[in-house]
């Protein structure tokens, strides 16, 4: 079972040991990828687990925004279905997948930026009604210790934006008190400290005042599409929130469903994208 801590503690990696992934460990991704077919919105996502060799690896990742990724043979690479809400179930499912590797004790790392699209799409033979949005490295970390997770936890979380410019209650003038308790508390503190393209925290969560009713907008980075015009990152950031929210709504028991609404008052800049509705 996806968790709270998992979400917390997971961490990005970019250099990992030379040796094969655990037969056990894979079957187990398989298993799972084989299941995690179909995000909230509808749209149809797959992904493999593709071994490539040290050549392959360097031809799909040298261009990575994050840097060159080191030692890993082994990626998760998958497409989605073009249409609405493509790029949140994309983001959805593989977050759900990173997490399942990260409880794997496998490290992974995000890269949705300038990697190399066309070496990925020849790998799993993507469709024209296809994008790929994102792709992760797999392995085990190179340099992994308890005490180095949790130091960087802590980094992590001092380094994402404060609560109350995130979260807020009936409009954008009103910050949402950490104190409302139970399920929905997890789980905004779980977006809140999950990965985004250049850790820029793009979701703003507006609760409404007398349910339990979580209204999910983006605040869109100037510019930023221009910068990667293939595909909506920032959409797929909503995606991997989405995930989070809904993993920590779920460990406290919380019921609920994502459901696309009109919420009756415009919200400055923010795009809406979907509602959480608490029952």
């Amino acid at each position: 079972m996806l968790s709270s801590d998992t979400i917390k503690h997971r961490v990005s990696c970019r250099t990992y040991k030379n040796v094969p992934i655990k037969e056990a460990d894979r079957q187990k991704l398989r298993d799972f990828i084989l299941t995690n077919v179909q995000g909230p919105f509808g749209n149809k996502v797959r992904f493999e687990l593709i071994d490539l060799t040290g050549k392959e690896a360097d031809e799909l990742t040298t261009l990575a925004t994050y840097g060159m990724i080191k030692g890993a043979s082994t990626f998760i690479v998958g497409a989605v279905t073009k249409g609405d809400g493509a790029m949140e179930d994309y983001g959805y499912c593989m977050e759900k997948i990173v997490l399942m590797a990260t409880d794997l004790e496998l490290g992974t790392c995000w890269l949705g930026g300038t990697f190399n699209r066309s070496a990925s799409a020849s790998r799993i033979n993507k469709r024209d009604d296809e994008v790929i949005p994102a792709i992760t490295p797999l392995g085990y970390p190179k340099d992994k210790s308890i005490r180095n997770s949790v130091i960087r936890f802590i980094a992590r979380s001092n380094s994402r934006k404060p609560w109350e410019k995130l979260y807020f209650c009936g409009d954008t003038d009103t910050p949402l008190s950490r104190d409302i308790g139970g399920a929905h508390q997890l789980g905004l503190e779980c977006v809140r400290v999950g990965p985004s393209a250049s850790n820029r925290q793009p979701w703003r969560i507006i609760k409404e005042k007398d349910n339990d009713i979580y209204h999910f907008y983006v605040s869109r980075t100037p510019g930023y599409a221009k910068l990667y015009p293939d595909v909506s990152l920032q959409d797929v950031d909503m995606g991997i929130a989405m995930c989070n929210f809904e993993v920590g709504v779920r460990e406290m028991n919380g019921k609920g469903r994502w459901e696309s609404v009109r919420f009756p008052h415009p919200q400055n800049d923010l795009e809406y994208i979907v509602s959480w509705i608490g029952v």
